[in-house]
């Protein structure tokens, strides 16, 4: 008798459902361990919104009976949401107001979220590989959204680590460490993409495979050294850097 056996590739279904459980639980403890502040707010956004294109991704390979094209459009808007919360977050940690920047990447947001969530041909389609998911989108709004969000991510990278030098110490803890979180999970897939180029289809699922370590930065290094924990909480989860 042949045995099934289980094997946990990178970004397998499995791996997914651990990395959404994961990422929800560090959005709860957030909310629990510290005072809610705009830094805290977005810090627990971008968990949930990580946590959102995981259950999806799982969702639309074919583990729940609902649409996959639904699934892939809620995890296009949830991944979209990402950039411009990284850069308002940078923003409210080196306690500098924008104008322009920030509300102009919200609206660049926007305008792909009507399109990803308002359209229903989108995304035509997605095929589930053993490592990584696939989303059939139109070539021309590939390209767009790979300059959208590499464009705003880089931007809120370097701001981050250029503000750092000039401010406080736990300040400058908080940019260095977030800067840290995205260039974790930017690096890495841009290195995968170099090595084998056929994975440029699947960014979004890799570099949110990759992106649950941005999330242990966020609750281990940017959330204790930027914001003031609640009077009632003992159990401190933090980094050792």
């Amino acid at each position: 008798m042949r045995q099934s056996k289980l094997r946990l590739y990178c970004f397998s279904p499995p791996v997914m459902l651990a990395t959404f459980t994961i990422e929800i639980i560090f959005a709860l403890y957030t909310i629990w361990r510290y005072k809610m502040t705009t830094i805290t707010r977005l810090i627990v956004a971008i968990l949930v919104f990580l946590a959102v294109f995981q259950g999806s991704e799982f969702s639309a390979c074919g583990h729940t009976s609902l649409e996959p094209g639904l699934w892939s459009r809620i995890g296009y808007g949830a991944i979209t949401m990402l950039p411009p919360l990284g850069l308002h977050l940078a923003y409210a940690i080196a306690g500098k107001k924008s104008k322009y920047l920030v509300p102009f990447a919200y609206m660049t947001c926007a305008a792909f979220l009507a399109y990803f969530v308002g359209f229903t041909d989108s995304i035509t389609g997605q095929t589930c590989y053993a490592n990584y998911a696939v989303f059939d989108t139109h070539r021309a709004s590939s390209r767009l959204y790979a300059l959208y969000y590499y464009g705003w991510l880089v931007v809120g990278t370097y701001l981050s680590w250029a503000w750092a030098k000039h401010l406080k110490k736990h300040q400058r803890a908080a940019l260095y460490a977030l800067s840290i979180g995205y260039l974790s999970f930017l690096l890495p897939t841009t290195t995968v993409n170099l090595i084998d180029p056929s994975t440029i289809s699947g960014i979004p699922s890799i570099m949110c495979g990759f992106a649950v370590i941005l999330a242990f930065v966020l609750v281990g290094k940017v959330a204790p050294e930027s914001i003031k924990q609640k009077a009632n909480t003992s159990f401190k989860f933090r980094l050792p850097f």
